[in-house]
């Protein structure tokens, strides 16, 4: 039995993870703003907390969804000081192993336009490299990811052990309407129609599984993998896509109306898994998933 932090415990993915950790039978001490028993600032936590662990699950964040991330930039740019808070702790307490979850919207955008097309490799975005080779990232999310993946790298250098994760478009059952696949489910089960498509439909994402994404992180820390890694299937599937796969798999067959005027993200963000498929090969099909979500399971 390890000693685990886990931040961010209250959120979709921190959930999911100490769901995971509490079957391994693993001592987890939660901190989350959110936690319904003993709400905990991390900011707070980092600046008087002294204690070792084992492993460190760093998931604690500002997102809320594509409007928060272009509609709030500044709060969302608190994620810069709640990761130096967490890697200076870090650099104090000197735990066994850190897990940083970056995010794919730390690529550079150039590489997501309708010109590119491309599958994002994590040499995409070399922090070692003699000289950057990345672009301008996805807003103030982006920037303050990119920032992290970089006190990542100089906590590396410090002796830490620091394993980088960039998610692409996780997705399950339980998570917040705000973010586009639960916002789907929720449409289907109240039979919406027309049904509401935020952009033009073309936008192209990579959707993996929370079981998915739990049961590889779990994989790269069993086998040591080195990163970043990305979380990802490498299978684009466009807005207008994923509403008929939704809406047919629900059993009905509604109007799409598509609501230009609000916040879409870049066009194209996919993943290229062939670094995570060295150790470990997503599960969960999405039609799997979607139909998982539509019955509440």
């Amino acid at each position: 039995m390890s000693r685990v932090l886990l931040t961010g415990s209250a959120g979709f993915v921190g959930r999911h993870f100490d769901e995971q950790l509490t079957k391994d039978g693993h001592d987890i001490r939660r901190v989350d703003i959110f936690d319904p028993e003993v709400p905990t600032d991390c900011r707070d936590f980092f600046r008087y907390n002294h204690e070792h662990y084992d492993l460190v699950i760093h998931l604690a964040a500002v997102v809320g969804g594509r409007a928060t991330i272009e509609g709030d930039p500044l709060a969302v740019a608190q994620n810069l000081a709640i990761d130096s808070d967490m890697f200076r702790w870090a650099l104090r307490t000197n735990p066994g192993r850190v897990l940083y979850f970056s995010s794919s919207a730390a690529y550079p955008i150039y590489l997501q336009d309708a010109a590119h097309q491309v599958r994002l490799a994590e040499s995409d975005m070399d922090l070692r490299a003699d000289t950057y080779g990345f672009g301008i990232p996805d807003h103030t999310y982006g920037w303050a990811k990119l920032t992290g993946e970089m006190l990542a790298r100089h906590a590396e250098d410090e002796g830490l052990r620091v394993q980088v994760f960039r998610p692409f478009s996780g997705y399950g059952t339980d998570q917040h309407t705000s973010y586009p696949f639960p916002a789907f489910i929720d449409r289907a089960l109240r039979r919406s129609d027309p049904f509401d498509i935020w952009g033009d439909g073309q936008q192209a994402r990579d959707w993996i599984h929370i079981d998915d994404i739990v049961a590889a992180v779990m994989a790269a820390v069993a086998q040591d993998v080195n990163g970043p890694i990305n979380l990802c299937t490498g299978i684009p599937m466009r807005f207008d896509e994923l509403a008929a796969t939704v809406t047919n798999i629900a059993g009905y067959h509604p109007e799409f109306r598509h609501l230009t005027a609000r916040p879409t993200g870049v066009v194209n963000r996919v993943g290229d898994p062939t670094k995570l498929n060295t150790f470990y090969g997503p599960k969960v099909s999405l039609s799997e998933g979607i139909s998982r979500a539509l019955a509440g399971e």
